[in-house]
């Protein structure tokens, strides 16, 4: 079992940078990936970006050169830096991280992007 805690969600003006947090419950470097889901309502939840072991990280189109995932194996965390924020950004965002045998999810954090 992995409990992961999500923090740093808020509200934001358009153009506007927040950082997300994703704190693990076990050692992060025992994930094989670790990353990023958000579900505007009445969205499928999209995944938005990942970091696997090794550091390797993939993103969604909508979302390359503005945010950027990273990983403090020594904090057992993960962190989403958003840049350049858009109103359609706006979203609850879902840390989750993966195993060989199973996916684990945060409760979530609502990041609104509005003027």
């Amino acid at each position: 079992q992995v409990q992961l805690v999500e923090s740093g969600g808020g509200l934001v003006q358009p153009g506007g940078s927040l950082r997300l947090s994703c704190v693990t419950s076990r050692s992060i470097s025992a994930l094989r990936a670790v990353g990023w889901y958000r579900q505007a309502p009445g969205n499928q939840r999209e995944l938005v970006a990942t970091i696997r072991t090794g550091g390797n990280t993939d993103y969604t189109d909508s979302v390359k050169g503005r945010f950027t995932i990273s990983r403090d194996d020594a904090k057992n965390a993960a962190y989403l830096q958003m840049n350049s924020l858009k109103p359609e950004d706006t979203a609850v965002y879902y840390c989750y991280g993966q195993t060989v045998f199973s996916n684990y999810w945060g409760q979530g954090t609502q990041v609104t992007v509005s003027s």
